[in-house]
């Protein structure tokens, strides 16, 4: 089940698209929905890092010194 939804689009990314349409055998309406299904889920899986990272953070559960500068001398390059 899908439903109609309209968007308005800039001339240039709409002639992008039907180009992009007709190079993959897609529709303009197929492509469109992916991408938007695409970015709905990447803004969905950040918002609820972001709000897990916030209740951490609430919490007290910050990494101590010991364990950042663990990390971080695993990426600092030493002189020879």
């Amino acid at each position: 089940m899908s439903t109609t939804m309209t968007v308005r689009l800039e001339p240039d990314l709409k002639e992008r698209l039907e180009h992009l349409a007709a190079a993959t055998h897609r529709s303009k309406s197929f492509l469109a929905a992916e991408a938007i299904r695409e970015f709905v889920e990447l803004n969905e899986w950040q918002i609820r890092e972001i709000q897990a990272a916030l209740q951490e953070a609430d919490a007290g559960d910050f990494a101590s010194a010991e364990e950042v500068n663990d990390v971080l001398g695993r990426w600092v390059v030493h002189g020879d």
